[in-house]
């Protein structure tokens, strides 16, 4: 039985686990979810490397959402840099999923990107593991989450 590790913070305005949540349970079986909540996005890649190391995890989804002011954006930059090496070092998958306040311009606004993305990442992870030939089949298709699919480039003929 394959398990997923699921971290996520209190800092978020959204509760992006939720969704996450949601749609892992709708995409099948032959997992286990392990969850770990920290304050704060930099405390990310520990809740991952305690959800890989001492949980078992196969794999994690690190849950975030940066404010919007500067400074939280080069939070959310540390807190990438520290989910890459803790996948490095682990060697295993971490699917990032941030929602940025700044990227739209209401509360209604935020809780439907962040529904959207952390949907569409949990879905990304479930197939990480369990069909990875589905990702390989929309390699180039230009997939966003949480936003319109911007579509393949076009060579002009």
């Amino acid at each position: 039985m394959k398990r997923i590790g699921v971290a996520d913070t209190t800092f978020a305005r959204v509760d992006l686990a939720r969704y996450a949540l949601r749609e892992l349970a709708a995409a099948g079986t032959g997992f286990r979810v392990l969850r770990r909540t920290v304050p704060g996005l930099k405390d990310l890649p520990v809740a991952c490397r305690q959800l890989f190391g001492q949980d078992g995890a196969d794999l994690c989804l690190a849950l975030g959402m940066p404010g919007k002011a500067e400074y939280d954006r080069t939070c959310a930059h540390e807190a990438s840099l520290g989910l890459l090496f803790t996948a490095v070092l682990e060697r295993k998958p971490i699917v990032e999923c941030f929602v940025f306040e700044s990227e739209v311009g209401s509360d209604d606004a935020l809780e439907e990107l962040g529904r959207r993305r952390a949907s569409e990442h949990a879905r990304n992870a479930y197939a990480m593991l369990f069909r990875p030939n589905d990702l390989a089949r929309r390699a180039g298709a230009g997939l966003r989450q949480g936003f319109p699919d911007a579509g393949p480039a076009r060579r002009a003929r």
